[in-house]
C-alpha cells in the first residue's frame, strides 16, 4: 500500500497543475476577448447603419444584387463601397437581405426654416375656390397647396382677415383687393 501512495500524490499533483494551467488560459482569453469586442448591434440596426453608407445608386445595385441570389457580388460591391473588411461586409449585407431598408436621402445639415416671405413654386398648380350664394371666387397658383391653403383658411375663420389675404397675394398672382374678397367668402 505504501508503494501506492508516492505515485498516486504525482498523479493529483500533475492534475491539479492541468486544472490551473487550463483556468489561467481561459481567464487570459475571455479577459482578450473582452477587451476587442464592440458592442453587438441588433441586426436590424446592423441593416440601417449599413443602407446609411450607400449612394442612392449602390443601394439600387446592391438590392438589385440580392434580388438575383447574388450574395458574393453583393459582398464584394458593399465591400468596395464602403472599405469595411470582408467579414464585416457580410454581415452587413446579410442584415440587408435580413431587414431590407428604403433608401433615404442624408438629410441637408440645416434645413432654413420655411419662409413665408419667399413662397416656393410646384410643379402644379393648385385651385382655391370659395362661393357664398350666388358669387364665387377662384385663385389658382403654383405657389399654393392644402398646407399654405389651410393656413390661409384658419386664419380667415379664427378672424384675421387681413392677415389671411396678405398670405392669399403673397402666394398667389392676385391683387390685395382680389385677395380680400376671396377670404371675405371664406369667413363664415
Amino acid at each position: 500500500m505504501e508503494s501506492l501512495v508516492v505515485p498516486v500524490l504525482i498523479l493529483l499533483t500533475v492534475v491539479a497543475g492541468v486544472t490551473l494551467a487550463y483556468r489561467a488560459a481561459r481567464s487570459r482569453k475571455a479577459a482578450h476577448a473582452s477587451s476587442h469586442t464592440q458592442p453587438v448591434a441588433t441586426p436590424q440596426e446592423l441593416a440601417r447603419a449599413a443602407a446609411a453608407r450607400l449612394s442612392e445608386d449602390e443601394h439600387r445595385r446592391l438590392y438589385a444584387l440580392i434580388a438575383q441570389g447574388q450574395a458574393m457580388a453583393a459582398i464584394k460591391l458593399y465591400y468596395e463601397v464602403t472599405g469595411d473588411g470582408l467579414r464585416a461586409s457580410r454581415d452587413a449585407v446579410g442584415a440587408l437581405a435580413a431587414h431590407p431598408q428604403p433608401y433615404r436621402s442624408p438629410e441637408p445639415a440645416q434645413a432654413p426654416e420655411e419662409d413665408d416671405d419667399e413662397p416656393q413654386r410646384f410643379p402644379y398648380r393648385y385651385r382655391a375656390i370659395a362661393s357664398k350664394g350666388d358669387v364665387t371666387r377662384e385663385v389658382s397658383s403654383n405657389m399654393l397647396n392644402d398646407e399654405i391653403y389651410g393656413r390661409i383658411r384658419t386664419l380667415a375663420r379664427s378672424g384675421d382677415t387681413e392677415a389671411a389675404a396678405t398670405a392669399l397675394t403673397r402666394h398667389s398672382d392676385i391683387s390685395l383687393k382680389q385677395a380680400r374678397e376671396f377670404i371675405a367668402l371664406l369667413d363664415d
